[in-house]
């Protein structure tokens, strides 16, 4: 069974929390055992959350999933044009 994908305050809470590990002098791959995760996830969500603040990362979550609704959305209307179209046609 997998683990629960923590939530956007958590990701930043362990990111604050490594940065000031690695400012203490502490190596990177220490600080992360001591927060409880791996070195690519760290690099991982330094490059995605690293510089935003709590808010700014919750709206850019919101943001990709209206994104993704919006793609399915779009996909769905393209497939139904398709289908019409065949069906207008006699093509089948």
């Amino acid at each position: 069974m997998g683990r629960k994908k923590p939530s956007t305050e958590q990701i930043l809470s362990n990111l604050r929390e490594a940065e000031e590990l690695l400012e203490r002098g502490l190596k990177t791959g220490e600080a992360c055992r001591q927060i409880g995760i791996s070195v690519q996830t760290y690099y991982r969500w330094r490059r995605e959350f690293g510089g935003l603040k709590v808010d700014h990362a919750q709206r850019l979550k919101d943001l990709e999933e209206e994104n993704a609704r919006l793609r399915r959305a779009v996909s769905d209307l393209t497939l139904d044009k398709l289908i019409l179209k065949e069906a207008a046609d006699g093509a089948w």
